[in-house]
């Protein structure tokens, strides 16, 4: 049987597009799958899937300015060089087929050392605009796929894709979600969450603004480890996590999140109305250009951070635009996995 390599990781939107494909490759059984990855968020939500796990220690790039950043970033070539040398090894262990990243820091040290032993590799750009890692790593890859079709131009052997969207957060029913989140039968449900680890500023907009939320909507908060408030509102749940977001979606009418790519195709594919609030100040800016992207389409609306006072309007103007719901159903964003299947299988099949 063909094995498979995946790495990815630093955030949520780096780990479940490949879940996508494992969960597909396992009902399959047509390969064997392991996954390399640091002791964080991809270790746990790789963890269910019981598969091999090679953990390694990675350096991550500080963004920005000041004495701090620069003394992190200074050390970043050695620990490159150790960090390869670990992947080299799980690699070795393995002796994988091909390998696939979705990049983040924890990638780059994996592609490298898959090169040096000339392991054919894939990756996957989720965001409008190239990461640093896959910009890093695109040389050495056949392929580095992409959400956007834009992206595919900006990227050495960029091939547009789609996106990679889990088949689980496809089957979810409305009825089955609600009965089992408790929400009383004929209300509007609005779903808020905030990325893998919450989001303390659109929390605390939510929580400001519950009577009028709560007046309107069945409020179902995903607010983030740690992140749970005393409430006694009505039409009110929150939880710090839920593992089954399929459910979540398949409940909302409405949805405010955080603009991740992974997210907003998700999104999109269930043709939900949403309102986006892109992350500012701690990314290269890829989340506000990804709302911007659909925004200007007119599949979605975009709050910034600084207009979170606005939440109730903003929410209700997503939830009864007319025509942002008949651009959503006209629109198309399912074909992702079965486009990187068909490479990847051609590519073991050689």
């Amino acid at each position: 049987m063909k094995k498979i390599l995946f790495t990815g990781g630093g955030s949520a939107g780096h780990v479940l597009p490949n879940v996508a494909l494992i969960e597909e490759l396992l009902s399959t059984g047509e390969a064997d799958v392991c996954y390399i990855g640091t002791d964080g968020i991809e270790k746990k939500l790789i963890a269910e899937w019981k598969i091999p796990y090679y953990q390694i220690e990675c350096p991550k790039f500080v963004r920005g300015g000041g004495w701090k950043a620069f003394k992190q970033n200074v050390k970043i070539p050695l620990a490159l060089r150790r960090a390869e040398k670990q992947a080299l090894d799980g690699l070795k262990q393995f002796r994988p087929d091909l390998v696939f990243s979705k990049g983040g820091y924890v990638a780059l040290p994996v592609i490298r050392a898959a090169k040096k032993l000339r392991i054919p590799c894939f990756a996957h750009e989720s965001d409008l605009s190239v990461g640093l890692a896959n910009r890093l790593s695109a040389g050495k890859c056949k392929h580095v796929f992409t959400s956007f079709p834009e992206t595919a131009k900006k990227i050495r052997r960029g091939k547009y894709s789609g996106a990679l969207i889990r088949r689980n957060v496809l089957s979810a029913t409305r009825a089955d979600a609600r009965r089992q989140f408790g929400i009383p039968f004929g209300e509007k449900v609005l779903l808020v969450f905030g990325g893998g680890s919450g989001s303390a500023r659109i929390n605390d907009s939510v929580r400001k603004h519950l009577k009028t939320l709560t007046d309107r909507y069945f409020v179902l908060h995903v607010c983030g480890k740690g992140n749970l408030a005393q409430s006694n509102f009505q039409n009110y749940a929150q939880y710090e996590f839920i593992s089954d977001m399929g459910r979540a979606y398949a409940a909302a009418d409405v949805i405010v999140s955080r603009a991740g790519s992974g997210t907003i195709f998700e999104i999109l594919a269930l043709k939900k109305p949403a309102v986006l609030v892109p992350l500012e100040g701690q990314t290269r800016g890829d989340q506000a250009q990804n709302a911007a992207y659909f925004a200007q389409k007119g599949l979605c609306k975009v709050l910034p951070q600084s207009r979170l006072d606005e939440l109730p309007e903003a929410v209700e103007n997503a939830l009864r635009d007319d025509g942002l719901r008949l651009r959503l159903l006209d629109a198309n964003f399912l074909r992702g996995n079965d486009e990187i299947l068909r490479e990847i299988r051609k590519t073991l099949a050689q």
